[in-house]
């Protein structure tokens, strides 16, 4: 649904998960490989705590202006360090940001 939002908004979208597949015939990758640091203004994570590690380091190159934590992925140690290195976060349902124009 975020997906099909996002880009409903005009909003450029990349998938990272960790199975392969196609949301909204964009493709599913295990690694962002193509993205430059800066390239991503926004994460939004669906991805629970006892996950994240495999990806901290990844979103962390990525230096996006922003990480959303949408409710269930809430880290609060990792808000912290994201935000030490200037990486704003947010607290917040991608969803309901989309659809009152929020995001």
């Amino acid at each position: 649904m975020a997906t099909k939002m996002l880009l409903e908004a005009g909003h450029d979208v990349e998938l990272l998960g960790r199975r392969e597949g196609q949301i909204q015939g964009i493709d599913i990758q295990n690694e962002l490989k193509n993205l430059q640091p800066g390239e991503i203004d926004t994460v939004t994570l669906y991805v629970n705590p006892t996950h994240q590690e495999e990806y901290k380091k990844m979103i962390e190159a990525l230096k996006p202006k922003r990480v959303i934590f949408n409710p269930g992925t809430v880290n609060p140690d990792w808000m912290e360090v994201l935000e030490s290195k200037g990486i704003a976060v947010e607290a917040a349902c991608t969803l309901v940001l989309l659809s009152t124009k929020q995001y």
